[in-house]
C-alpha cells in the first residue's frame, strides 16, 4: 500500500520579489491564484511513476490542479479543498523589506507561535491533515496506491500523520517544485495471511516428508 505525496510544479508568478509586509500580503493572494508556469514540467522519473496511476488527488488551488493535469493527463483528477496549503498571514513589521521566501519562513514561524489572524491555526491544520490522511489511506487500500499533488508544507503535515500510523518513508520533504515523497505500509491482513500460511506449511506432514 503506497501513498505518493507530490508538491506542485513552479507557479506562474515571480518567486523572489523584495517587498514589505503589505506587499507580502498581496503576494500571498496572487500566489494562491497563480497557475502552473508553462515551462515547469514534471521530472522524467515522476512522469514514469504517474504512468501507472488511474486516479490522482489534488488540492483546489490552480497551481496544484494544473500540475496534476500535466503530470497525469490520462488519470481521473479528484480536486479537494481538504488538501490546500496550511495558510500564512503577513505579519505587520514596519520598514522591513525582504524577499518573499524569507517572509514565508518568518510567517510560518509566527504561525506556530500563535500568529494566525482570521486563518486556520496549527491545531486545525493538523486535524485537517489527519482527515486528508484518512482519505488517502482509504484510496490506497482500495487501489494499492494513492497519489496527491498538493503543497509543500501541508504534504509534510500529512506525511507526519502517515508516519504516526506506521508508514515508512522514501525520500524527504523539501522546498522544491515537483518534490516527491513515497509512504508505504504492508497490508496487515497480508502479514497475518503470510504468518498463517507459514504456520500451516511448517505443520504439513506432506511438506515435511
Amino acid at each position: 500500500m503506497r501513498i505518493v505525496l507530490i508538491r506542485h510544479g513552479e507557479p506562474h508568478i515571480a518567486l523572489r520579489p523584495r517587498t514589505g509586509h503589505a506587499g507580502f500580503a498581496d503576494y500571498i493572494e496572487d500566489y494562491e491564484a497563480a497557475g502552473l508556469a508553462p515551462a515547469s514540467l514534471p521530472p522524467r522519473e515522476l512522469a514514469e511513476l504517474a504512468a501507472e496511476l488511474t486516479q490522482l488527488f489534488t488540492s483546489g488551488r490552480p497551481r496544484a490542479r494544473e500540475s496534476a493535469a500535466a503530470l497525469a493527463p490520462h488519470a481521473d483528477l479528484i480536486s479537494e479543498e481538504l488538501f490546500v496549503e496550511a495558510p500564512l498571514a503577513s505579519p505587520r513589521i514596519p520598514l522591513l523589506k525582504m524577499r518573499v521566501p524569507k517572509w514565508a519562513v518568518v510567517s510560518r514561524f509566527l504561525w506556530h507561535l500563535g500568529f494566525h489572524p482570521g486563518i486556520e491555526n496549527p491545531r486545525q491544520a493538523r486535524l485537517r491533515a489527519a482527515r486528508a490522511a484518512d482519505m488517502l489511506v482509504a484510496a490506497a487500500r482500495h487501489r494499492g496506491i494513492a497519489a496527491l499533488v498538493a503543497h509543500g508544507y501541508f504534504n509534510w503535515m500529512i506525511g507526519r500523520e502517515l508516519k504516526r500510523r506506521g508508514f515508512s518513508r522514501t525520500g524527504s520533504h523539501q522546498a522544491r517544485y515537483w518534490n516527491t515523497v513515497i509512504y508505504q505500509q504492508q497490508d496487515p491482513k497480508n502479514d497475518r495471511d503470510e504468518i498463517g500460511n507459514s504456520h500451516h506449511r511448517r505443520r504439513d506432514p506432506a511438506a515435511e516428508a
